[in-house]
């Protein structure tokens, strides 16, 4: 029986479409699509053929193998020539030990997956290089994809641009003016995307980019685009993989327009589908209260949804307050038991100072992910038994600005929790051992 998949409709339309087709929509409901697979034929190999697979490429030095997506691309996109894979050895990300973080918060099982220590710094990579390798296999089939484009706040448009680059195709990038990082910005401009800098929000921006895609000469690469969250549900079977091919109790995500909590879910529903795993953990949705509109529809039961304006916030990446695969996340919330908590400026920048003095350098968005795992913790959800993973999702390099203004206290009117600035001293040995002394306890 053949490896293969096809677009299907979510909303559970008997529509099928071939992956070669420029569609982001069911033609006959409107409602988002998946790349669904020939689960049969993947079901025909058993769970532990499938661990020894997946464990004998797992970090391999010769590509694509060695790409923590391609090497699982039985899972991803089982037909596609490998001659047209585009891989910048995305994954393979280290599972962090916040152990130490975790025994002062509650959580002395507490790891964190540093799903932004990739080639462009964020966990974006593991679905573009998925996307922009379809689209190399469709141009190369002869669909006449002249660009690939995105709507972003940042870490999709360098993603998008370090691909296409690697690839050869033009890139276009729509970026909300005066509301992306600087080093974020660069990231595009540097790899020789179109970047359009447009007076709105990154949803104004989401609804520039899907009329201008709409002819199919250029094709989209946001994530309602179920290419992306066939490589981002990778990052699920590494932390299973890195856990001897068990999970964890708990796996807290930063959300923004929802993509990835699906994704993680669609990774470990699959482990336990065919038999690699005993069990499915619960997802936690973890959103900056300046942009909330999953918490205030799981607080209501998912009862209702509507969409917001989005505030400002320090996590840049999540600032969405229309998110487009609210459906999706919805759906595997509740078949995992999942919870949506949020975390407020303060919340998220104490919590992401906090991993910081353990050794990590997080972004703000692992800031949203841990200050509610913290949270969780407090209120007793969290229990001290439980293992739980932490999701971050994008390098703190490209946030040393956050990170400047915490430290120098020009975020919030009181001072971080965390803070830490330089001690200004004169320049010999007795001014040294006194503040010395101060700090660390005399010899």
């Amino acid at each position: 029986m053949p490896l293969e998949a096809t677009f299907a409709c979510f909303a559970g339309c008997e529509e099928r479409y071939s992956l070669t087709e420029v569609i982001y929509r069911c033609r006959s409901c409107g409602a988002l699509l998946d790349v669904a697979h020939n689960m049969a034929a993947l079901a025909e190999t058993s769970g532990p053929e499938w661990r020894e697979l997946f464990d004998r490429r797992y970090r391999s030095p010769f590509l694509p193998e060695g790409s923590g997506v391609w090497g699982k691309r039985e899972w991803v996109l089982p037909q596609i020539d490998t001659n047209h894979i585009v891989s910048l050895g995305e994954g393979g990300s280290h599972l962090f030990d916040a152990r130490r973080l975790g025994e002062s918060v509650g959580i002395p099982e507490l790891l964190v997956k540093l799903c932004g220590n990739g080639h462009t710094g964020s966990f974006k990579d593991l679905g573009m290089t998925v996307l922009v390798s379809a689209v190399v296999s469709m141009r190369a089939q002869g669909v006449p994809i002249r660009a690939v484009a995105c709507a972003s706040t940042g870490d999709t448009s360098a993603a998008l641009a370090a691909y296409c680059a690697k690839a050869g195709i033009p890139s276009v990038v729509f970026l909300p003016r005066g509301k992306v990082s600087t080093a974020q910005l660069v990231q595009p401009l540097a790899n020789g995307s179109l970047v359009l800098a447009l007076d709105t929000d990154f949803d104004g921006c989401m609804r520039v980019v899907q009329q201008i895609t709409s002819d199919g000469s250029i094709y989209l690469a946001n994530s309602m685009n179920p290419l992306r969250l066939e490589g981002q549900k990778t990052a699920a079977i590494e932390i299973a993989q890195q856990f001897g091919w068990r999970v964890p109790d708990f796996v807290v995500i930063p959300s923004g327009n929802l993509g990835n909590v699906y994704a993680f879910g669609r990774g470990f529903q699959w482990l336990n589908r065919f038999g690699l795993t005993d069990r499915v953990p619960r997802l936690v949705c973890a959103q900056s209260e300046a942009a909330n509109p999953l918490y205030r529809s799981f607080k209501n039961g998912f009862a209702s949804y509507e969409a917001i304006v989005a505030k400002n916030t320090e996590a840049s990446a999540i600032r969405i307050g229309d998110p487009v695969s609210y459906d999706r996340a919805v759906r595997i919330l509740r078949e995992t038991d999942g919870l949506v908590e949020q975390a407020s400026e303060q919340e998220l920048a104490d919590a992401a100072a906090q991993g910081d003095r353990i050794g990590l350098y997080n972004d703000p968005h692992t800031g949203v992910a841990l200050a509610c795992a913290i949270k969780l913790a407090k209120s007793g959800v969290i229990k001290p038994h439980h293992r739980v993973v932490v999701v971050s999702t994008a390098h703190g390099l490209k946030f040393t600005e956050h990170k400047v203004k915490y430290h120098e206290g020009h975020l919030f009117d009181n001072p971080g929790q965390f803070q830490n600035q330089p001690v200004l001293i004169p320049a010999d040995p007795k001014s040294v051992e006194k503040v010395l002394n101060e700090r660390l306890g005399d010899s």
